[in-house]
């Protein structure tokens, strides 16, 4: 079983400010072929390093649905880049047979489950980024990388793995 990564995780300098946010088991599971890196920001069009971005009115549903906006700490709106890459990191994922990602805590594009408030204060609030939104919209399981970081031990070397229902 392949996963779609958040290549931030597997040590690419993609994120916001330039730099990596290792995560050992991501890093494993890209190495030994079973994961595919992407970076939604950098595929819908964002450079590295780019201005924070934050999701403002709503989640990454909203976003989707016309209902909220993505907003870079400069007050630029960025809500096109953000769907255009949720949009390629589906199309990358079905390219690959792919149902399962591991994605990047809080961030307005990978986020799942809880995602930073849109007042750029460190405040966090529930919901979805665009991309894990669209993903999960489309049926597959998400994970971050505080859930692997958590339960890698406790399940041994093979999860995620073979095991996990998608």
């Amino acid at each position: 079983m392949k996963y779609l990564v958040s290549a931030c995780l597997a040590g690419h300098s993609c994120s916001y400010d330039g730099l990596p946010r290792t995560c050992a088991v991501v890093e494993r599971l890209v190495r030994e072929g079973r994961a595919v890196p992407v970076c939604p920001e950098c595929l819908g069009g964002l450079p590295v390093p780019r201005p924070a971005s934050e999701i403002q009115g709503g989640t990454g549903v909203d976003v989707l649905e016309g209902r909220a906006r993505v907003v870079n700490c400069k007050g630029e709106d960025v809500t096109g880049a953000f769907i255009r890459g949720a949009r390629a990191v589906l199309e990358i994922a079905r390219n690959h047979g792919i149902r399962a990602a591991i994605l990047k805590a809080r961030s307005p594009s990978c986020g799942y489950d809880r995602i930073y408030d849109g007042s750029f204060s460190g405040k966090v609030k529930t919901g979805h980024g665009v991309t894990a939104a669209l993903l999960v919209e489309s049926g597959f399981q998400i994970f971050t990388e505080e859930d692997v970081e958590k339960e890698w031990p406790a399940h041994g070397a093979d999860w995620p793995g073979e095991n996990v229902i998608v």
